[in-house]
């Protein structure tokens, strides 16, 4: 059965009061922009709900998008009927046939008093038919129904729901600002960037690329990343890629082996920095976790973040592997990650590096070789890629 509307609850969004506007307004431009490839659609916005109108429109392949769409906490599919309660009856009834769980509650709402019967009254009749209509067999559930349908009598028809179906939550991508994701084209960093996006900041990213050391499967794995985070935001994600060759090297050149991570990382700070302020970018963000390998450290934490003044965002930083790898497979970004492709970092990973680096050994080390002229130059021939819906259709892209 096809549904006729869908009701969208904004959940977090209503304890906003003055700014509640501001947020809801995004999150309607946010839905439109996801929703984009059904122009049929039509949106009603108003103070504790969005009402979206298929006008003819499949609503399981639209139910499918709105899940990933943050600042939504609920919404349910809603059919209209005429003001006749046997055809409700028989609509509800074939309704929980087509499902398969065991248990409901129907909770009737009326808002034309001048309809026959209580409340109450018509639950019971509802639920009568539905006993004597259903091949299965059924409990009603007034606490915990795995069912909830909603009945709603208004002057001008009635209206039922089905099960409320969980949002995303969150807050509209956009609203907190822009910040620019260090994407490696692992595990962490995805993750990172999804946490990120649902607490309402919009991302850009950046990701080092060390060619003839790493290869275009790296950098289509990274993109492949970037194509699934864009389906938590308004549709389109801008990746710089970073030619990181030279300035790599140069680092292994100078640099004591233990301490080449350290100052690696303080370069990568450095460009992600730069790349920021060009694209206003408030933040950066990476998917640093606390211990999880030696420039993760504490210590090595607070000598890499000192080479820039814009804030670094750690999503990820007092989860586990094992709870990361849980977001991961939930947002489908874990299968694409562990492909055998290997990042800059990996490919030159130190067999003994510092876990508790000096900042004055790192700045000594730097001070060896124009790493300024070396970072400029990085950012400078970055490329920008845009992936969007055209993805994988581009062929400038790789």
């Amino acid at each position: 059965m096809k549904a006729d509307y869908i009701v969208v609850r904004f959940g977090e969004l209503t304890t906003k009061g003055k700014n509640r506007k501001l947020f809801t307004q995004k999150l309607l431009k946010n839905t439109k922009e996801i929703l984009f490839e059904f122009p049929q659609l039509q949106y009603q916005l108003q103070y504790d709900r969005l009402y979206i109108y298929l006008n003819g429109v499949d609503h399981e392949p639209v139910n499918k998008k709105l899940k990933n769409v943050f600042g939504i906490y609920s919404f349910s599919n809603a059919y209209k009927f005429a003001k006749d309660l046997n055809i409700v009856k028989d609509a509800i009834a074939k309704m929980i046939n087509e499902d398969t769980k065991t248990t409901f509650k129907i909770n009737t709402k009326r808002s034309d008093k001048t309809f026959p019967g209580q409340s109450q009254d018509i639950n019971r009749e509802i639920a009568g038919h539905v006993f004597h209509h259903v091949d299965r067999p059924l409990k009603v559930d007034v606490h915990h129904p795995e069912m909830l349908i909603t009945v709603e009598i208004r002057h001008d028809a009635i209206y039922v729901m089905d099960n409320v179906i969980k949002g995303a939550g969150g807050y509209p991508v956009g609203i907190g600002g822009k910040a620019m994701l260090m994407l490696s084209g692992g595990i962490d960093s995805p993750v990172a960037g999804y946490l990120t996006l649902k607490r309402g900041v919009d991302l850009e990213c950046v990701h080092f690329a060390a060619p003839p050391y790493t290869n275009e499967f790296a950098k289509e794995k990274v993109f492949d990343l970037v194509d699934r985070l864009r389906h938590y935001t308004h549709g389109t994600i801008k990746v710089h890629v970073v030619h990181f060759t030279k300035l790599q090297l140069a680092v292994y050149d100078n640099c004591d082996e233990s301490y080449a991570m350290t100052v690696m990382r303080r370069m990568m700070y450095r460009i992600g920095e730069k790349l920021a302020n060009r694209n206003h970018c408030l933040a950066l963000v990476n998917g640093e976790s606390i211990g999880q390998v030696a420039s993760q450290t504490l210590d090595s934490m607070q000598v890499i973040n000192e080479v820039v003044r814009i804030p670094v965002l750690r999503p990820v930083v007092c989860l586990d592997k094992l709870e990361i790898i849980d977001i991961a497979n939930k947002i489908d970004t874990y299968n694409i990650s562990i492909r055998p492709h290997e990042d800059c970092c990996t490919i030159f990973t130190p067999k003994a590096p510092a876990t508790k680096p000096k900042s004055y050994k790192a700045r000594a080390y730097e001070e060896k070789f124009d790493f300024e002229a070396l970072v400029d130059e990085c950012v400078e021939t970055a490329q920008t890629v845009i992936v969007d819906n055209s993805y994988k259709k581009n062929e400038d892209i790789f």
